[in-house]
């Protein structure tokens, strides 16, 4: 490490992961495994059944398909390689596969704030102005507001990895984290980061907020207008559908707030790594959970697909 001063391209990193003990490396191994592969089949199951089923085809079920494959991507960029790490001794990981990881981890993450905003403003025209639902939430505004997501995804990796791109790493090249996020990889760097820290805190915080924003304002909107409906029965579905939403965006904001806006001398391996396990490993296999299994509509949907399986195979 000494004879590689100031060179910007460290061959590899080493990424420290989660704990030393061999026996809690196991334990987290199958737990991790096992949560993969909940969220695999989660996530591809949400896909196959708002894509086989035709009264899945509303806005926010190709809003939920999106959030399906978006979850099941950020889950694979990080899962596979934390499992493989859980299991060597040597937790190797390129210079190259190490910022792709990140870049596609941003790409994704932000790409699913604006998803989860764009989900909250079609609750609010379907529970505030049920009449004009179909004709603003139309397949092409859903498409548009999609596509703007991972456009905004980008342009926030593409803003990353620029900066990014101008570190020089010289003495250490130990990443104390479980996957290539920027907090940790900035904290390697031997050049000064103060500015870079400052631009990405800018980008992540106007993504993080701009989007959180949207989401509250839908749902005051929404709340108030719960609170006006007279029948129970009323009350109860408007804020039923509202609820798993809310669950979901809770999680995935509290603990992404918790972890990027703050600066990066505060950085702390437990706490922080705790709260990324959370949104990178576990959030995407409650995303599917949260949305579909207190829902009737997907229960009725597998059924109608099973059985029109079992009525094609007959």
């Amino acid at each position: 490490a000494m004879g590689r001063k100031n060179n910007t391209h460290v061959p590899d990193f080493i990424l420290m992961g989660l704990t030393d003990s061999e026996e809690i490396q196991l334990v987290l191994f199958m737990l991790f495994l096992l949560i993969y592969l909940v969220t695999v089949l989660g996530n591809a199951g949400m896909i196959l059944i708002t894509h086989l089923d035709l009264q899945l085809h509303t806005p926010m079920y190709f809003f939920l398909r999106h959030l399906s494959f978006l979850d099941l991507s950020y889950s694979t960029v990080i899962t596979p390689k934390t499992l493989q790490n859980l299991l060597t001794s040597t937790k190797y990981i390129s210079y190259t596969s190490c910022f792709t990881q990140m870049s596609f981890f941003v790409f994704l993450g932000a790409t699913e704030c604006f998803l989860l905003s764009s989900m909250a403003y079609d609750r609010y025209v379907a529970i505030c102005n049920p009449l004009y639902y179909p004709v603003v939430m139309s397949a092409r505004f859903c498409s548009h507001l999609i596509f703007g997501s991972y456009v905004i995804g980008f342009v926030d990796s593409f803003v990353n990895g620029l900066c990014m791109s101008r570190l020089h790493f010289c003495d250490s090249n130990v990443i104390h984290h479980f996957f290539c996020d920027t907090t940790p990889v900035l904290a390697l760097s031997c050049t000064d980061t103060h500015g870079i820290e400052i631009m990405i805190f800018i980008v992540a915080g106007s993504t993080l907020m701009v989007s959180l924003i949207t989401i509250s304002v839908s749902y005051v909107s929404i709340l108030s207008t719960i609170l006006k409906i007279t029948s129970t029965s009323g009350k109860k579905k408007a804020f039923s559908t509202c609820a798993s939403h809310l669950l979901g965006v809770a999680i995935f904001y509290g603990t992404m707030i918790f972890t990027y806006l703050k600066p990066s001398k505060s950085y702390s391996l437990g706490k922080d790594q705790v709260a990324s396990v959370f949104y990178t490993i576990v959030i995407p296999m409650l995303n599917p959970l949260i949305y579909s299994l207190r829902n009737k509509e997907v229960k009725n949907a597998l059924l109608r697909v099973m059985r029109k399986g079992e009525g094609s195979g007959q």
